[in-house]
């Protein structure tokens, strides 16, 4: 038996909550937070019909990017949902395939942090 259930809540560091708002809530399209809780530096959003959310945190402002860790988004397709990205102006990188396992490419938020969709 696993000591966990499973994953709640996955938080990502930001600089600057409004941007993160505009960025996470708008470009993504993950609509309105379930907690939008400023005043504490935390806003999460739901993911439909799943029990896990996105959050991001505000960190100061030394924070830097880091890739220690890297949140892994699903979609239908990559090549199709980069050109979209791309489209919005979001910096993305090429995929890539792992012929028989997935297709991954890795995007990046306004304040440097990666994050990647991934495709079967």
């Amino acid at each position: 038996m696993a000591l966990f259930t499973g994953i709640n809540v996955v938080s990502i560091e930001v600089p600057d909550l409004e941007g993160a708002r505009r960025f996470y809530g708008g470009v993504l399209e993950l609509g309105e937070p379930s907690y939008d809780l400023a005043h504490l530096g935390w806003i999460e959003w739901p993911f439909p019909d799943k029990p896990t959310g996105l959050s991001v945190t505000q960190v100061g402002p030394d924070w830097r990017p880091h890739h220690n860790v890297t949140v892994v988004l699903d979609v239908d397709d990559c090549y199709r949902m980069r050109e979209v990205l791309l489209a919005k102006g979001v910096r993305c990188d090429e995929p890539v395939q792992v012929p028989g396992v997935v297709t991954y490419c890795s995007f990046y938020d306004p304040f440097g942090n990666r994050l990647q969709m991934v495709s079967a």
